[in-house]
């Protein structure tokens, strides 16, 4: 039977290649809108968080492109894209 891995350690063997282009931006002006908060709960990966401002930052390294936040924040405050070619995460499973 093989060994249990934490979510962080499976996470961790994933391999990101930067794209030319952020593939996600949150919209000027939307930085504190209400509706984008909500991926500071659900981003799996945990990439938004608030900075001094109270508004909340987005920093796309690492990112799983699973669409929540697109989901959760909606298409008014976020511009989300999948990145271009063989940029953006290869999962690694093992």
């Amino acid at each position: 039977m093989s060994e249990r891995r934490s979510m962080k350690a499976k996470l961790g063997g994933n391999v990101f290649k930067p794209d030319r282009e952020r593939h996600i931006n949150i919209k000027p002006g939307f930085e504190k809108d209400a509706r984008l908060k909500a991926a500071l709960f659900v981003c799996p990966a945990g990439l938004y968080s608030l900075n001094e401002e109270d508004e909340v930052v987005l920093d796309i390294d690492g990112c799983l492109e699973c669409g929540t936040c697109r989901i959760a924040c909606g298409t008014e405050v976020l511009d989300w894209n999948y990145p271009n070619g063989e940029a953006g995460v290869q999962f690694r499973f093992g």
